[in-house]
This record gives structure tokens, sequence and C-alpha cells, in this order.
């Protein structure tokens, strides 16, 4: 077979072209077999996805987790085979028998990528729009990260310096994400990251005509975005020369993300199934599948055909990672030798360290003194913002009510922007409006590695950023949710701004640690232990969602057990005043703490031994050992009261079936906190009495 160039500008044989169709095989082939998937879109793209893996990117299959390689996102991950053959290819340790056994039970290649289960996989896709966002995450941080270890490189000569690549489709652009991080990117002036938009008009309803018909490259003009248009070849197929130089005119591009707009034709070549709706997400057919590999020159008796010289020919992708890694470890060493302050930094960051004496910063905070959890929250990162420098973060657009402001003097802005303190390696994010795609931002930014992400807005909304937060835990993503103005206490803005539901809602979600910190103590001592779960010592991780008070609570002593997410707060007492065996025990969590010790003051005063437990996370508490959990809450006492200012869903396992739950079970109002609690039994009064109820119920 020749191996002479067929293009003037890439070095494309025939042979490449060979490896190319035989990915289209293998897409059809891998959905076939399984009877279901996504076929059409991997056939189309397979030009496009060959040309990153085999021609573009810097990266090494041997080494799926070298700090200096390009990312590789497919937003798109509807057509994970697009991902999964090219790993096959250059030799990520996929191998045949994994395209086999696609979609079945416990591959290698399941329907969607999936980050940590498959090598090579940045981050898990699936829900359209999220790799969009995750992508503008990973740039952000990468520039971040330069400003860590090599602020002063000039452009393009630091080993911190890399390209983002992702692959997005119609439905990932119309999802309202995009948009969001879009905006966001192009703000940012983000010129590491370069978006291939797979234009092919096709989605599951048919012709996109039926939902779209904007220009979708006008509005990345409008974003700020280098925007490229590459046309078909004749025959409808991509272009491999054309998306090359358009490809290398957007990494030359470094002011600016680069949108690069592909006009591809869905399950192209197949006969009858390409451009048609039924090829994005069902099996061709035995017939349609055979008259294709006759197009394409493959034995239509065949399945998995995979052409010895092709394997050898993509395999090379090994040594040409290796060569490539060798090249930037030489400049790295450099790097090293010349800023020892920067490498030492970066091997503690690397090792998933935090800087010696760290904890010793934290605040402590007066007892007694009335503080609102959000305000404590800001003082903690003030504290620690000037000696976790990998540490930073923001809010979207709410940083005054948040308590997020890291530092004053220092917004992450591009250059050229007017305001004061702007910096491209600023430590303040400023995410805009844009709760969902700060979310999914975060968890880039997070895949990314070597820095520590938070994030802010009011906890009602939340339900913005769900789908994001869910794939943060489905990938044990140590992120953190800053969700301040946790309940009816936020007042006056009434029911649309007043979280009732989202507590217990956030906890259904599983590996999502879920933090109300009860006063100002709890709060610093929260914030230390989720920094320490960052850590590698602790395995596998886990996001959090810290949810804080707008309004003051009292401020109680620091309890160290406070970590293990629930702890007696104050025990019962007898007539003596020595600790004995509590008649009853009272369950507080965020600001209702306060109403469990007021009502324990009047139970005692009535001779009732109440315990009071704090159980600021509830997640934490069940993963502490039995015995200390009985130790906390003793089976043998069988009446208990909850009390949250939220629906009652989270607290039936905890007091039984003789417990009593005050909680809210409908939607808030417009006025004062303090009227809000009395006119919706948020008392002291409410608490007691629902203990009393209990101990009736629990000696019937």
């Amino acid at each position: 077979m020749s191996t002479k160039p067929t293009t003037t500008d890439l070095e494309w044989t025939e042979l490449d072209q060979r490896a190319v169709d035989t990915v289209r095989v293998l897409a059809m082939d891998s959905v076939q077999k399984v009877g279901n998937g996504h076929p059409g879109t991997a056939m189309s793209l397979a030009p496009a996805a060959y040309l990153l893996f085999q021609k573009l990117m810097r990266h090494d299959p041997a080494d799926a987790n070298w700090t200096g390689r390009d990312r590789f996102v497919l937003s798109a991950g509807h057509s994970s085979l697009t991902l999964y053959i090219q790993l096959y290819l250059a030799g990520y340790g996929l191998e045949l028998d994994d395209l086999k056994a696609f979609r079945t039970w416990e591959s290698k290649t399941p329907g969607h990528p999936e980050y940590g289960h498959t090598t090579g996989v940045e981050t898990t896709t699936g829900p359209l729009g999220q790799g969009v966002a995750n992508a503008v995450g990973m740039a952000m941080a990468a520039r971040y990260e330069r400003g860590l270890f090599d602020p002063d490189a000039p452009e393009g000569t630091s080993p911190f310096d890399h390209t983002i690549y992702a692959i997005a489709g119609d439905g990932c652009l119309q999802e309202g994400i995009s948009a969001e991080a879009s905006s966001l990117a192009g703000h940012q002036k983000l010129g590491n990251l370069v978006m291939l938009w797979d234009d092919n008009h096709i989605s599951i309803e048919g012709d996109t005509e039926t939902a779209v018909s904007e220009d979708t490259c006008k509005r990345y003009e409008a974003y700020g975005w280098h925007v490229q248009r590459v046309a078909p070849k004749a025959n409808g197929d991509l272009d491999p020369e054309a998306l090359y130089r358009a490809i290398e005119a957007a990494k030359a591009e470094t002011g600016r993300p680069s949108f690069i707009a592909m006009r591809s034709i869905i399950a192209w070549p197949a006969p009858n199934a390409q451009n048609t709706e039924a090829a994005h997400g069902s099996a061709l057919g035995e017939e349609e599948v055979a008259a294709t590999k006759r197009v394409l020159g493959f034995d239509p008796e065949q399945s998995f055909e995979v052409p010895e010289e092709v394997l050898a020919h993509t395999r090379a992708a090994l040594d040409h990672g290796r060569d490539l890694k060798k090249e930037w470890e030489k400049g790295f060493a450099d790097w090293r030798a010349t800023r020892p302050e920067h490498a030492a930094e970066f091997d503690r960051i690397a090792a998933g360290e935090l800087p010696e004496g760290w904890a010793d910063h934290l605040p402590s905070f007066e007892t007694g003194k009335a503080v609102a959890t959000r305000a404590a929250s800001g003082k903690v990162l003030h504290a620690l913002g000037a000696v976790i420098p990998e540490l930073w973060g923001g809010s979207a657009d709410l940083a005054g009510s948040n308590n997020t402001t890291i530092d004053k003097t220092s917004s992450f802005l591009p250059e050229g922007n007017p305001l004061p303190g702007a910096n491209p390696y600023g430590r303040t994010i400023h995410f805009g409006i844009r709760e969902h795609s700060m979310a999914a931002e975060m968890n880039g930014i997070t895949l990314h590695g070597n820095t520590r992400v938070y994030g802010g807005t009011f906890l009602v909304f939340s339900d913005y950023m769900r789908n994001a937060v869910r794939l943060s835990a489905l990938m044990h993503l140590p992120v953190t949710y800053v969700w301040t103005h946790d309940s009816i206490g936020l007042g006056e803005d009434g029911p649309t701004h007043q979280p009732v539901e989202h507590l217990a809602s956030l906890r259904a979600i599983p590996n999502l640690n879920i933090v109300r910190p009860a006063d100002a103590n709890e709060t610093a001592l929260a914030w230390r232990e989720i920094l320490k779960r960052w850590t590698k010592e602790y395995g596998v991780g886990a996001p959090h969602g810290l949810a804080l008070t707008r309004q003051g609570v009292p401020t109680y002593p620091a309890d160290e057990d406070t970590v293990k997410g629930a702890y007696i707060r104050f025990d019962a007492e007898g007539a003596d005043g020595k600790s004995t065996t509590p008649q009853v025990v009272l369950i507080g969590t965020g600001s209702e703490l306060q109403l469990a010790v007021e009502a324990r003051e009047q139970l005692q005063a009535e001779g009732v031994p109440t315990r009071v437990v704090s159980m600021p996370c509830v997640e934490w508490f069940e993963q502490q050992d039995q015995a200390y959990r009985d130790s906390v809450l003793p089976p043998s006492v069988k009446a208990r009261v909850a009390v949250e200012a939220g629906i009652g869903l989270t607290w039936h396992r905890f007091v039984g079936d003789a417990g009593r739950i005050v909680s809210l079970e409908h939607f808030g109002a417009s006025a004062d906190a303090k009227v809000l609690f009395r006119e919706f039994g948020f008392t002291a009064d409410a608490v007691a009495s629902a203990a009393r109820e209990s101990i009736e119920a629990a000696a019937r």
C-alpha cells in the first residue's frame, strides 16, 4: 500500500484513510453487536477524532495523567465510540474485546464515557452540554495553574502551556449550559480552548430545523470566539486537510477561544442510513452495515475487522507520545532548575498535600456571639487564602452575599479587562449569573488537576446546578459548593428564594456530602475537614455542599467531633447536675440547633434528662463506625426529636417510630426571619412539645 501523502499541508496517507474507515467499521459493528447505541456520529466524526489523537494532540497513551498533556473532552458523550475507538487505536489499554463488549456489564466501554472507569477518559459526559462547560473549566484551570507555577514565562514557552480540545454536537449547543459556559469563555479570552462543533443537522427528532434556526457561528462570534467554518469534501466526508489547517489556526489564536464548525453527514457513508435520525441512536442493521463495508472496501462477512497494518500504524502513537513527553520533560527539568520554589510548590500540590501548618491559620470564634455562618465561612476563606495558593473560587454574582471573595485585590480576569484587580492569574472567579455552568466548570477545574476550587450561590439556586452537582458526585470530584441563605431564615425575599426541599433532595444524591454547620466554630471545623478530605490520604474523593445561614446564630465552644458529622453538643443531666442517660434526644442542624438547646433547658427544668445532638453532616456521621453512632444516638433511647427548617425527609431514619420531626412541609413566605420561624412553628416551645409527645409514644 502506498504511503505517499495525498495532501500538501498534512501528511495524510492511504493508510491514514484506511484507519479512519476502520473506525467507521468498528463503530457500526460495536453497536450492531450489542443491538443499541449511537453509531452515526462516531462514523461521521472519525476523521476529526483521528486527526486529534494521531496528528495534533500532545498526549502519551502510556501515561494518561501526564501533567503536560493536552486535554480532550467529548461533550457529545452519546458518541462514546468516537473516543473509545481512538483510545484503542492509540494504545491506551482498550483492546478489540472491549469494543465487542460495548455497553455491557462490567465492560470498559459503557454507553457514555465515565471518568475513572476507562483510561484516557478525562470526564464523564452524556448529559449534553456538560462537556462544553467542563472544557471551559479545564481551560480556566490551565491558566491558573500556569500562574501558580510559571507566571512570567513568555507565551508558549512554559511546560504548563497546553490546549484543551472539545467536540460538541448540535444537542450540546442547544442546551443552555453551553451558552453560559461559552459566554464566560469568550469573556475570559481562553485562547487555550479549541471546540469542534459537529454540525450534522440531525437530532433524535430529525432535522434540527425542527428546533433551531439561529446562526450558531455568529452566536459564537458574539461571545468573542475565533470562529471558522470547515466545509466537507464534495462527497460529504469531513476534509482532513481543511480541518487540520483550521485547528492549526485555532492553536495559533491565543487571545480568544476557538470555535470550528464542521459540516458533516451523520453515518457517512452508509448508503441508506446517512443523514437520517435513525442513525443517531440505533443500530444500522445487518444489511446496511454490510452495504457500508462494501462502500469502504471491507469484507461484509467479517466483523470487527482491523487490518494489521492499520493497528501497527496507529499504535505508533505510543512512540510519538513517548517522544513528546521526553521533549516536555527536558523543558520541565529546566523549569525546575530555574524556579526551585515554584517546583517545591508543584511537588506538594501534585502529591495532594496541604502546606505545613495551614490549619493553624483557621479562625476561632468567641462563644456566645451571634455570627452568620456565611460570614464565618468568609473569614475562613480570607485566612486560608493567604496560605493555600492553590485554593481559588468565587460566586455566581453573589459574592457579597455568599462571602466567597478570597482576595478582594485579585480577580481572575484576562489581560485588558478594565476592572481594578484584574489579573489573568487572579484568585477570585466571577462566574457571572451562570449557576449551571459554574458547577460544571468547577468539575472541569478539578478534573484538570493542581488546583482546589469552590463556588457559591444561594441554596435555592442549587436547582440550577443539580445536573452538574450530580456528575461531580458520580465522578467523586472534591469540589466544594458554598450555598448560603439556607432556609426561611433569609426572610423577606420570600418563598421563591427560601429553600424548603433542597437539603433533603441534595442529601439524596449518592456520594455528595451536605454540611450544615450550626455556628461559626462548626463552620471553621467543617472547612478544615473538607480541605483535609481533598488530600490523597482520604482516597476516593467526594464533593461537599456547605449550607450556610444568612442570619446570625449563637456561637458555641468548638468541638472536634464536628468532623464526625454528629456529636453530643449538650448531654443529659440528672437532678444532681451530673451526666446521665437521656430520656429524650434532640437532634438539631444548622440554625435550628439553638432551638434544640433552648428546648433542652425547658425539659431539664422539668426533670427530663435531655441530650442535644448537633448533626452538621449526615453523610459524615454515617461514615463513622457503629459504636460511635450508638454512643451519640443510643439505640435504647426511643424518644427523639429532629428539628430542621426544611422538609423532614432526612430525619425519619434517625428518630424512629416513636420520634417526632419539627419540619417545614410547605413553602415559605415573605416576612422577617423571626416572624417566619414563630409562625411556622420553629420555636423552642414547639421542640419541647414534640419531645414530650415522643416520650409518651416511646412509653407506649
